[in-house]
């Protein structure tokens, strides 16, 4: 990567006492930032110049009312690229819909640029950006999350220049894409819920870059593995109708290269490709040419992995497949938030670490939820080997947008589409969340599919959800089950996600953002208890849901966040709560299980069988009902005919799911095995949609046996102790949770009936 050039303006008066403020809470890069020049690293790392000059630091501020001019004076300075309701920003006050935020500062250009363009990038703004150069306007952009850059050579002025930058951020207020940003309060309180605090101003790398009069702008690549190729389209400014030429390298090796017209598709040859995977996140370098005659009048560079992302049958079952094969996507809902930086990461290193985190832990997928992240952290998500699913950020909640904002939100949503259109690691757009303001679900979908068809896309995160509406189209049936996994069932055309499920919480003592403030959708007692529920869940999607047609789940969250303390690390990032071994080897067998799936277990319908214990020691013990409730008693050929009876089913069709099955009693016609709560009984079929899936069990495989999962609580097992039986749920908190010979006291040999 290229590395910033120094010395391009003075600090602003005042910077020497310059500091930032108290962190609620300090993450291990916290101290690690610096004063001047924070986030050095090149932002753009698709589409790379060595010559470079970054204008992140000390600028100076000052907050207005929302309708002023520019103030007189800045009585404040800021540490950009961080928001002012951040810490690190120096700042750290809350901003209102009332406030416009201005900040300013010096820069000279390089002598050695003369005879350049010289265009300001921004990384990202939220909101509504003006920007003056020496007094005059160069340009004005609406948008939280897409970059914008501006030509600003005919206003430089040869010595030391001034720029100004006004921003205003009315949140939720304004009717925008905010994801889940709110005002309040900037210090640590209870409450907020799912929604967090609000990023205002500058959220990213200012820089400066030299270009040519005719430049290339942009790189959308698109690999195609059906004919060994890298489609490029070199989109440029002042280009149209030049000849590009783009090199395709491995280690200095060029292995293909193809010329053609600015705009047009160019066909580039990747022969023998090395694929692209989480296990093998294999780049390749891109270099792109603009050509006068021979003569290369403009270049950037770039890189590509070589992968396809598609639907398609498998063993019957609509699924994703990556480069042709079926991989489940486990993953976890990364919401990006800092408790120091809030929307910024406050360096590189902490950018990464939160993708490095889903690596460590077993996961090959992370769904950046209704936030889009830096070029830098796609970057390190194709480089370390991440499946992304993206979300664009959602309007407020709650309301229906009117027509300018409508407009607004598309239109971002295509930049989005466009800035981060070539990282191999994208393989799903996720156009809106749980109904939050949703609006022509369907059509966007389409929208998005013909802007970007190399992409799976996802029309409603959470369609059984919070008033969804449901498109019915995209690439995949998306639910939300907490804790869940619950079922998700494929259709004809779309495969089935879990777009949520989860959060189980552990608070951490010392690592709470408020402490005794923190909520999550199950609280678990121990971190030995957290343990063994996440682990339950992700074996019992392993053994259940991924046999049944599942073939994604996200799981909340990676982080703790302000009072949500769903996380496997805490919101400080200090603390890893779970045990990275156990868990990796859990995600490592649930992906594992997706190459070599199973074969099915099936169990004879319309016979009579007896289930037999199989837990050493009591394999002599059987299942039976007695006063209507079940037990397990010891049953030998001399046991009386009543017993026998008890102890004997026919195992039918499931009643609430045909492809699970329900265990009729022998002298009970027309009574089942059913669960009522979590004890399990004899009762009869009163025809309601309740006692039919309490009466239906899913067959697991097993070590000797089957295991009968629950159809309507997944997840939970049909479990013997101390001689009654109940329905237990690995990691769960009730005494007949009991972790000791779980898995054997779950597992069932079927054999011949005791009472024919």
């Amino acid at each position: 990567m290229s590395s910033a050039l120094v010395g391009v303006g003075s600090a602003p008066a005042g910077a020497a006492s310059w500091a930032p403020k108290p962190s609620p809470m300090t993450t291990p890069w916290t101290a690690q930032v610096p004063v001047d020049k924070p986030l050095p690293e090149y932002p753009r790392p698709q589409l790379t110049r060595p010559d470079w000059a970054n204008l992140n630091g000390i600028w100076d501020f000052a907050v207005t009312g929302r309708n002023a001019g520019q103030p007189s004076s800045f009585p404040d300075q800021i540490r950009v690229p961080f928001v002012a309701e951040s810490a690190l920003s120096g700042i750290q006050r809350r901003i209102t819909e009332n406030d416009k935020l201005w900040y300013k500062r010096t820069f000279t250009v390089p002598a050695d640029w003369n005879g350049r363009r010289v265009e300001l990038n921004f990384g990202a703004s939220d909101w509504q950006t003006t920007v003056w150069v020496n007094g005059t306007q160069v340009g004005a952009h609406k948008g939280g999350y897409d970059s914008f850059a501006y030509d600003i050579t005919p206003q430089l002025n040869g010595g030391t220049n001034t720029v100004v930058v006004s921003v205003y951020d009315p949140t939720q207020t304004g009717g925008q894409a905010v994801g889940k940003q709110r005002i309040n309060d900037v210090q640590p309180h209870s409450g907020g819920g799912i929604f967090y605090t609000a990023a205002s101003g500058i959220w990213q790398t200012v820089w400066l870059e030299p270009v040519a009069a005719a430049h290339i702008t942009r790189l959308d690549m698109t690999p195609n593995l059906g004919d060994s190729t890298l489609r490029v389209k070199v989109q440029g400014a002042s280009a149209s109708g030049r000849t590009a030429r783009v090199t395709v390298s491995s280690g200095g090796t060029v292995v293909g290269t193809a010329t053609g017209t600015v705009g047009s598709e160019i066909s580039v040859p990747v022969p023998n490709a090395h694929l692209w995977t989480p296990e093998d996140p294999f780049l390749y370098d891109v270099q792109a040419e603009l050509l006068d005659g021979s003569a290369v009048t403009d270049s950037a560079s770039g890189y590509t992995g070589m992968r396809s992302i598609a639907v398609a049958k498998v063993d019957g079952v609509l699924r994703p497949v990556l480069n042709g094969k079926f991989v489940f996507q486990t993953g976890t809902l990364d919401q990006g938030y800092w408790p120091d930086g809030i929307y910024t990461a406050p360096t590189d290193a902490a950018l990464k670490s939160d993708l490095q985190a889903h690596k460590d832990l077993g996961f090959n997928m992370v769904r950046k939820h209704i936030k889009v992240e830096p070029q830098r952290w796609f970057y390190w998500a194709d480089k370390l080997g991440l499946l992304v699913w993206q979300d664009m950020p959602a309007m407020d909640t709650g309301k229906s947008p009117g027509t300018a904002a409508r407009t607004q939100w598309e239109a971002e949503f295509h930049a989005i589409i466009d800035q981060h259109r070539s990282s191999p690691s994208l393989v799903m757009w996720v156009d809106q969340n749980e109904g939050w303001g949703q609006y022509d679900q369907a059509r966007i979908a389409n929208e998005v599919k013909a802007y970007d068809p190399s992409r799976l896309v996802n029309n409603m995160s959470g369609v059984n959800c919070c008033g969804s509406v449901d498109g019915g189209n995209g690439d995949v049936v998306d639910n939300h089950i907490y804790v869940g996994p619950g079922n998700t069932a494929p259709t004809a055309t779309r495969a089935a996600v879990l777009g949520e499920f989860g959060g189980l919480g552990y608070k951490v003592p010392g690592h709470e953002w408020f402490p005794g403030g923190g909520f999550s959708y199950e609280d678990q007692a121990s971190v030995s208890a957290l343990n063994n529920r996440f682990v339950g869940l992700l074996d019992s999607i392993r053994v259940g849901q991924l046999p049944a047609g599942l073939s994604a789940s996200v799981y909340t969250e990676i982080t703790d966040v302000e009072n949500e303390a769903n996380g496997l690390l805490t919101y400080d990032r200090q603390v890893v709560k779970v045990d990275t071994a156990r868990v990796k080897a859990a995600n490592q067998a649930l992906i594992n299980a997706s190459r070599n799936p199973a074969p099915p277990v099936t169990l004879p319908t319309g016979q009579y069988k007896s289930l037999r214990v199989t837990t050493p020691g009591y394999t002599n013990k059987y299942l039976r009902h007695q006063d209507a409730l079940a037990f397990t008693e010891v049953v030998d050929a001399g046991s009386s005919g009543l017993l026998k009876n008890d102890a004997t089913w026919k195992i039918v069709t499931g009643l609430a799911n045909s492809n699970c099955y329900s265990l009729e009693s022998r002298n009970y016609p027309g009574e089942y095995l059913r669960h009522r709560d979590f004890r399990v009984r004899r009762d009869a079929n009163d025809g309601s949609a309740l006692f039919k899936a309490d009466a239906t069990w899913c067959a697991v495989a097993g070590t000797g046996g089957v295991r009968l999962s629950s159809a309507n609580l997944p997840g939970s097992y049909l479990r013997h102790i101390d001689s009654e039986v109940w329905l237990a749920t690995p990691g769960g908190g009730h005494a007949w949770d009991n972790p000791a010979t779980f898995t054997e006291d779950t597992t069932w040999a079927v054999e011949a009936p005791w009472a024919p």
